[in-house]
């Protein structure tokens, strides 16, 4: 076969500079036949041969039947159905042939650039940290962490909660979006039970939580990651540049050495999507955004109970004490992130108020309970003396 270079210099000699066949033959030792046929052929020479035979080609029709019934069907299973029908080929042949085949019946998505407007969306996701926190006493517990990304500025934040509920799903909403300072237009989540209902609708609880800041709601269809791509890289980020090579006292050390690194890290580096720092950006979307409330929506957890004999209101395995004068009477029990407190119904005095603990199996007893459980007064009794006595002691 004539190769390029040579094939290029005779069309050279023979168009630009007028140099007959006759000669160009003579002086490339090649026939006048491959000399005139290199410069009447526009296209430089290739090698070629014949198409050898496949031991794929009976079975063409059959899997493009095959692919036309279900455009899914895995590679494997279309081997075993032509295998039956005596298909000897390879695997790697088939699935090769397959996978040029498939997008003629089942088209891939498409996606079209997106483009966030300045304030328009906040996207939030649950990250499972890959090992478990620890709470003290000893133990450790499997965290949750609620992560949210601002779709302009690429900010970020997130809080550490201890249950996939909804009471903690929606203080870390909240946590998050005190961090970020502001409120966005739209809070878009995947179709988590604590906030997605059924059917495109929230749980009354993030319907309320919403309703209360004045913000919407956007629920991504089923299995459909790509559409809050936005947090889930974020996410992604946490899992390879927080996480690593790092040890936490407790879940206050953790939320603590999170909130840094989404300072000095996250927040601070050059995103290489937008190609701007975050926080940078961040500022200018907080001017497109309505301010946060003086107070948060409440989200703790909230129910009435008879105080028992034993004085005791147990909430996530651990049980705490309750004023025992108050025996027989209904109480209001708020259990939050950060402490317990009980009210009672019918006087509104608060009768407990513990430091909320996060490991399990534990009794948790006021002081001032103990001492009235063993019949001790609550406070040292001191002796009231008439002012009379004073005024006789002391001269006028």
């Amino acid at each position: 076969m004539l190769e390029v270079e040579r094939w290029a210099e005779l069309r050279r000699r023979h168009l630009v500079d007028g140099v007959s066949i006759k000669r160009l033959a003579r002086e490339s030792g090649l026939s006048r036949n491959t000399v005139r046929k290199a410069i009447r052929s526009p296209e430089p020479p290739a090698y070629s041969r014949p198409r050898r035979p496949s031991k794929l080609d009976p079975f063409r029709d059959e899997i493009r039947e095959l692919l036309a019934a279900d455009p899914r069907i895995p590679s494997q299973v279309i081997r075993e159905r032509i295998a039956e029908a005596g298909y000897e080929g390879g695997k790697t042949i088939l699935d090769d042939y397959v996978r040029e085949l498939r997008p003629l019946f089942a088209p891939p998505r498409t996606y079209r650039r997106t483009v966030y407007r300045p304030g328009e969306i906040c996207q939030f996701d649950l990250w499972h940290p890959s090992r478990e926190i620890p709470v003290g006493h000893g133990q450790t517990r499997a965290g949750y962490v609620v992560v949210a990304c601002l779709g302009y500025s690429r900010a970020g934040a997130a809080a550490l909660v201890f249950s996939k509920q909804a009471p903690d799903l929606l203080w870390g909403i909240g946590r998050c979006l005190r961090r970020l300072g502001a409120l966005p237009k739209v809070l878009v989540w995947d179709r988590e039970g604590a906030v997605h209902a059924h059917g495109g609708r929230p749980t009354d609880e993030f319907a309320a939580f919403c309703g209360s800041l004045g913000v919407g709601w956007h629920f991504c269809e089923p299995a459909d990651p790509e559409a809050k791509g936005v947090v889930e890289r974020l996410q992604g980020f946490i899992e390879t540049s927080f996480e690593p090579a790092r040890s936490f006292a407790n879940h206050l050390d953790f939320q603590d050495q999170l909130d840094r690194w989404f300072d000095a890290r996250a927040n601070a580096r050059t995103h290489r999507t937008i190609r701007a720092i975050p926080a940078e950006r961040l500022e200018v979307e907080r001017e497109r955004m309505r301010p946060l409330p003086e107070r948060m929506p409440r989200t703790a957890e909230r129910w009435v109970m008879r105080v028992p004999a034993q004085p005791f209101a147990r909430f996530d395995t651990n049980d705490y004490s309750l004023d025992p004068r108050l025996a027989g009477r209904r109480v209001e029990v708020r259990a939050g992130q950060r402490e317990l407190v009980a009210v009672a119904l019918d006087s509104g005095d608060v009768v407990a108020h513990h430091r909320r603990r996060f490991a399990r199996h534990l009794t948790i007893t006021d002081p001032a309970h103990e001492r009235l459980l063993r019949g001790e007064p609550s406070e040292p009794e001191v002796e009231i003396r008439p002012l009379a006595r004073y005024d006789a002691l002391i001269a006028a």
